[in-house]
């Protein structure tokens, strides 16, 4: 591990570590002050189970791990291996009241992962109390069934021949995928951002009464466009037939079949 300093940095860039390419970042039971913010790599999340080693998630650019050992001090519940060589921002305690000053995001992440984990937890003891319990579909099944969604709504990404679905009726959330915090978006724009300036979470279309509107999340850091006009975070806005709707960088066309 190399820790890169410089006094010209900001405050938080002299935080960042290095690993090389299969470098083990810690194991499964040490102990930790650190948590860590990927700013260039890939890193597996591995645990062990007997004698086999499996692969719990692949992280990489703005995802972020280790942050039980500052918010409970527990040792590590899993090993984490750098695949790549890899730049982390390390925050210890007294810096991650900083980090949630400067990036809303990551704080709005880690509280979604910690509800997820919540949630799991609290359908684990309903299972033993004896109540029924829906159990969620398995995504491999939902992602076979997509194909065979039609609708009348649609957009596409603009140089390209892309063509997304927006479900008919309910709400589709856009944005981009995240192991992390187990966020899969209806519509996952990652392929078409190479400069990662969607969130996770970014924005929803609601469909009401054949009438489509959009609404930015409140996380969401680079901005949604109808027609080159900013969206207000948490308003609705009615997207009409030919409108250009933008999402961080990424342009889409927004169009109905009649």
């Amino acid at each position: 591990m190399k820790i890169v300093t410089g006094k010209d940095r900001a405050p938080l860039d002299n935080l960042i570590v290095s690993f090389k390419k299969g470098e083990t970042i810690f194991n499964d039971g040490d102990l930790g002050t650190e948590m860590f913010i990927i700013q260039k790599g890939k890193v597996e999340i591995r645990k062990r189970f007997g004698s086999e080693v499996r692969i719990l998630s692949l992280l990489e650019k703005g995802d972020f791990f280790g942050e039980m050992s500052i918010l409970e001090g527990l040792p590590r519940s899993a090993m984490a291996v750098a695949v790549e060589d890899t730049d982390c921002l390390a925050i210890n305690e007294s810096t991650f009241d900083q980090m949630l000053h400067q990036n809303l995001e990551i704080a709005i992440r880690m509280l979604r992962k910690l509800s997820n984990k919540l949630r799991e937890t609290t359908d684990l003891l309903d299972q033993v109390a004896g109540k029924t319990v829906q159990m969620e579909q398995p995504r491999e099944l939902i992602e076979q069934e997509l194909p065979k969604l039609t609708s009348p709504f649609h957009l596409a990404v603009l140089d390209t021949d892309i063509v997304l679905v927006i479900k008919r009726d309910g709400t589709t959330l856009v944005g981009r995928k995240d192991p992390v915090t187990e966020i899969y978006p209806d519509i996952d724009l990652s392929p078409y951002d190479t400069s990662r300036s969607i969130s996770r979470r970014h924005a929803k279309f609601v469909v009401r009464n054949k009438q489509v509107f959009l609404q930015e999340d409140i996380g969401t850091t680079n901005g949604t466009f109808i027609n080159g006009d900013k969206l207000q975070k948490g308003e609705f806005y009615a997207v009409n037939d030919g409108d250009e709707v933008q999402f961080g960088l990424v342009r889409t066309k927004f169009t109905v079949s009649h």
